[in-house]
């Protein structure tokens, strides 16, 4: 890439828009939030610990490996799913943190973008929940590596169906081909993973970008700062990354300017 990315984004280079969204439960450890946190907090761990072992278990297991086009994906417990596909017996499968995740309007995203939208597991499992979704899936030892919703057009067996169905670049990739996403954005930023961050606009869908060792980060009283900004008080502060992810996991508004998926400037709404 032409912009190097923070150390913490290449940690995470292979985290894709798969990665669990963990504002909710970052907020949960508040000190001041007494048991009731405290067993929000222990819910949330017997989860992801569940969520670990059930992938171990079936990397140990040598579960199934394949590509199952043209499925049924259908909720079967937490992390764990039921792609059924014509001709073939149901395959059940987990989810991992490092599942790709991609929507084409009813997992997330918009209906008919010509790009299709990367999404978190918990927007897969939120829809899934209400009705089963069509989509691809591409598991190995029984972990899903892709889930690719399916778009309208490519549903069927008419000449062309699934014609762009193949495997996706992941956001690092797609990133290093100049794909990324770029543009303003005016919403709530959320934390997703260290260095990777969601920003949403005013219809409620979430952007995600990432943060290079040049993104300029400015506070105004949200991220760092004074939110005095009258003649004679304080201006912008420019914070550091560790202030901007302590706010984003309690969510804050922001000005966020991306450029090919990376954020170029982050200003907390003073």
């Amino acid at each position: 890439m032409n912009r190097q990315l923070r150390k913490a984004v290449v940690v995470a280079a292979a985290v894709t828009a798969g990665l669990l969204m963990s504002a909710c439960q970052n907020g949960s450890d508040d000190a001041s939030s007494g048991k009731s946190g405290a067993g929000a907090a222990a819910v949330a761990d017997k989860a992801s610990g569940a969520k670990e072992s059930g992938v171990e278990e079936s990397k140990k297991s040598k579960g199934v490996s394949g590509s199952f086009r043209n499925g049924t994906v259908t909720y079967l417990a937490p992390y764990k799913y039921i792609v059924s596909v014509q001709g073939k017996d149901d395959q059940q499968f987990l989810v991992a943190e490092d599942t790709e995740v991609y929507g084409a309007g009813t997992i997330c995203g918009e209906a008919g973008a010509k790009v299709d939208a990367p999404c978190t597991t918990d927007q897969l499992e939120a829809a899934v929940k209400k009705d089963a979704v069509s989509a691809d899936v591409e598991m190995t030892n029984g972990v899903a590596t892709l889930v690719s919703e399916r778009r309208a057009a490519q549903q069927g067996s008419g000449p062309g169906a699934g014609a762009d169905s193949g495997a996706r670049d992941t956001v690092v990739e797609g990133i290093d081909k100049g794909k990324g996403v770029s543009g303003t954005w005016f919403g709530n930023v959320s934390y997703l993973a260290p260095g990777k961050y969601t920003v949403s606009d005013l219809k409620g869908v979430e952007q995600q970008f990432l943060l290079a060792e040049d993104t300029e980060i400015w506070g105004y009283g949200d991220i760092c700062g004074d939110s005095n900004t009258d003649e004679g008080g304080q201006g912008g502060t420019e914070c550091t990354e560790a202030e901007l992810e302590a706010a984003a996991k309690k969510g804050f508004s922001a000005e966020v300017v991306v450029s090919n998926g990376i954020a170029t400037t982050i200003r907390d709404d003073h």
